[in-house]
């Protein structure tokens, strides 16, 4: 097994790309037979509900999880929350699930959203090095119909 510190996570529902606050978390490759992983949420109680909902009805969620540096593309998982452990003031979230391996890269997708956006010449080149250092993630929502 390989441990690594979760610098941020975001949850993928639909339309929407929502930030999970996090204190502090951890991510493990768990290195078998499925290819599983562990992610591990420290977080404040006022998301517990919605994590309760889906551990209860074992919902499939797609996150997007940045591993050991900020700097890091964001990658894609598959899990379902597999506990909750509630403590005074926090809650501990363990999610399991799988790495969803994205035909496009990170860096490719923001281009092709940018180009699709208008950007172009200058303007195109500093918003994408603006947000190749942010790692913004609101461009991966699907567009409305």
């Amino acid at each position: 097994m390989k441990t690594f510190k979760l610098i941020s996570i975001q949850l993928l529902q639909g339309e929407n790309a929502t930030a999970i606050p996090i204190l502090d978390g951890l991510i493990i490759n768990k290195e078998d037979d499925h290819h599983n992983w562990l992610i591990e949420l420290y977080m404040d109680h006022p998301d517990y509900s919605f994590f309760e909902n889906a551990l209860n009805t074992r919902q499939k969620l797609l996150v997007h999880a940045v591993i050991s540096k900020k700097e890091n593309d964001p990658a894609p998982f598959e899990v379902v929350v597999h506990s909750i452990s509630k403590f005074t003031d926090t809650i501990s979230v363990l999610l399991q699930g799988s790495l969803k391996r994205n035909r496009m890269d990170y860096a490719e997708m923001l281009l092709d959203h940018l180009l699709e956006s208008g950007y172009e010449g200058k303007a195109l080149s500093e918003r994408f090095k603006e947000l190749m250092h942010s790692k913004q993630q609101l461009f991966l929502q699907k567009k409305p119909q």
